[in-house]
C-alpha cells in the first residue's frame, strides 16, 4: 500500500494505462465493501433504525458486484487485481473517522464517494474514445449505482445530525475540515451530486463550480 500521492499517473490511451485505471478502481471498490460492512458493525446501535443496516448491506452488495465486474475485465485484459500497487487513502479516512458516525458519514460517502461522481464521467468518455466500450460500460454501471450510495450517505448523515441537534451543512463542513486531509477538488459534478440529493450549499456554497 502506498500514499495516494505516490501512485503513478494513468494514461487511458494505452492498454497498460487502462489496466492501471481499472486496477485502481477495483481497489477502491474492494475497500468500499469493507467500509460498508464496517459501517454496519462499528456503529451498530439500537438507536439506529433497521433501514440503516439494510441500506449499508445494499451498498456492500453493490460494491462487491462492482469489484467482481472489474476483476473479470482485468482478466480479459491479461491482468488481475493485486498485480499493481494500491493506495491507502480510504483506510486513512476510515481510521480518522472510526470514533464517530457523523464524521464517517461526512467523509466516506459525502467526500470520497461523491468525488467518484465528479471524475467518473470523464473516465467513461476517455475509455469510449480509446475504443474500450466494455470497460466504459462497467464504469457507467458503477457511476449510476454510486449516485445511490451518496444518497444513502446523505440520508443517514442528516439523520445522525438530527439526533444530535446539529445543522447538517455546517456540521459537514466542520467534519470535512477536521478529518479530510487536503482540499475539496473542483470542478464538482453538480448534476450527479444533486441526483444523489447532495446540495451544492454543502460543498460549494459560493456556487463556483460550473460542472
Amino acid at each position: 500500500m502506498r500514499p495516494p500521492a505516490e501512485m503513478p499517473k494513468r494514461k487511458i490511451g494505452s492498454p497498460q494505462g487502462r489496466v492501471t485505471l481499472l486496477h485502481a478502481i477495483a481497489h477502491i471498490e474492494l475497500n468500499a465493501i469493507d467500509l460498508a460492512w464496517d459501517m454496519v458493525a462499528r456503529f451498530a446501535s439500537p438507536a439506529l433504525p433497521r433501514d440503516f443496516f439494510t441500506d449499508w448491506l445494499t451498498v456492500a452488495s453493490e460494491e462487491a458486484r462492482h469489484f467482481s465486474m472489474l476483476s473479470t475485465r482485468l482478466r480479459e485484459l491479461g491482468a488481475a487485481y493485486g498485480d499493481l500497487p494500491a493506495h491507502d487513502g480510504l483506510w486513512q479516512a476510515a481510521m480518522a473517522t472510526s470514533h464517530d458516525l457523523v464524521a464517517r458519514l461526512a467523509v466516506v460517502p459525502l467526500v470520497l464517494e461523491a468525488r467518484g461522481l465528479d471524475v467518473t464521467p470523464a473516465m467513461i468518455t476517455k475509455l469510449r474514445r480509446a475504443g474500450d466500450k466494455d470497460s466504459a460500460e462497467i464504469l457507467q454501471t458503477i457511476y449510476n449505482e454510486e449516485i445511490g450510495h451518496v444518497a444513502i450517505g446523505r440520508r443517514w448523515f442528516d439523520f445522525a445530525c438530527a439526533t444530535r441537534g446539529l445543522e447538517p451543512a455546517g456540521t459537514w463542513q466542520c467534519m470535512v475540515a477536521a478529518f479530510h486531509p487536503g482540499v475539496l477538488k473542483a470542478p464538482f459534478n453538480v448534476a450527479g451530486r444533486s441526483a444523489a440529493g447532495f446540495p451544492q450549499r454543502y460543498y460549494d456554497p459560493a456556487g463556483t463550480s460550473g460542472a
